[in-house]
């Protein structure tokens, strides 16, 4: 099997959150993807499989971290189609059947490539005890992400704290399905992004991901409300650190971004 390791939601090497992108003829059993996943040992491994024409899906995809598969994924689905336009196994738009419905990438003039996906249903609720001193940092407001994320999405007062933040990911591990995303509006907006993030996965053994298409679909209604514009651009604010342009779409929030292949190589085993 051929395995590609690329760097999404960044125009350069080392940047962004990368991921490993396996194209398949058909998924083998899911122990065989969770070791190579384990293996490739990134936030996230994509595997894809071509499908026959005329349905409603060009290919099928699904995502593992190294400790379980997931819902959903924008980073990993940002590198695969990266790797099917770029390989020209794929030309234009292309259809992905995943556990979160279909789910389309599209590449741009400008060579990024834009997602389109559901946009994450937010519900206020109140701030569980234990989270201010699991996270470091005293909550503004606390919202539900829904199901296909399982995230509290946490609002704190300055992106100086968002910067800062050091959580205990053991007692965070408490408090949501997959984790914490913890975000503040930009303290300069002239430096090229309207709001800042970061994002502690503990529950499926990531401990920081450097950059996360899926929470930038909660990101993008909670911040859209709010700056009251629906076009907007995120700073992941990790070590890695990547942007990711968002369009609020009502039920749907397209994400556009980069992305660069930087290790093509074969799976021996």
């Amino acid at each position: 099997m051929r395995i590609r390791i690329v760097d999404a939601f960044t125009d350069r090497p080392f940047a962004g959150n990368p991921a490993g992108v396996l194209l398949l003829d058909a998924f083998p059993d899911d122990d065989r993807l969770q070791r190579v996943a384990l293996e490739v040992n990134h936030s996230e491994t994509a595997f894809a499989h071509r499908l026959p024409a005329g349905g409603e899906a060009d290919w099928a995809l699904r995502w593992f971290t190294p400790a379980t598969e997931v819902a959903m994924c924008g980073h990993a689905t940002l590198a695969t189609a990266h790797v099917l336009h770029t390989t020209g196994v794929h030309e234009g738009p292309v259809r992905f059947a995943t556990r979160s419905g279909v789910l389309t990438a599209t590449p741009r003039e400008d060579g990024a490539i834009t997602l389109d996906f559901p946009t994450a249903p937010l519900t206020p609720v109140q701030t569980p005890a234990g989270v201010a001193e699991a996270l470091g940092a005293e909550p503004r407001t606390v919202l539900d992400t829904g199901p296909n994320i399982g995230d509290l999405l946490v609002e704190v007062a300055d992106e100086k704290i968002v910067r800062g933040l050091a959580p205990d990911l053991t007692a965070l591990a408490a408090h949501s399905e997959r984790g914490v995303i913890a975000t503040a509006r930009a303290e300069d907006p002239a430096r090229g992004y309207d709001y800042v993030s970061r994002c502690f996965f503990p529950n499926v053994g990531i401990d920081e991901d450097p950059v996360t298409g899926s929470a930038h679909t909660a990101l993008a209604p909670f911040w859209s409300e709010r700056l009251g514009r629906p076009d907007l651009t995120g700073l992941q604010a990790s070590s890695r650190s990547g942007r990711v342009r968002t369009e609020l779409r009502g039920g749907r929030t397209l994400l556009s971004g980069h992305a660069v292949t930087v290790i093509d190589g074969e799976l021996l085993v």
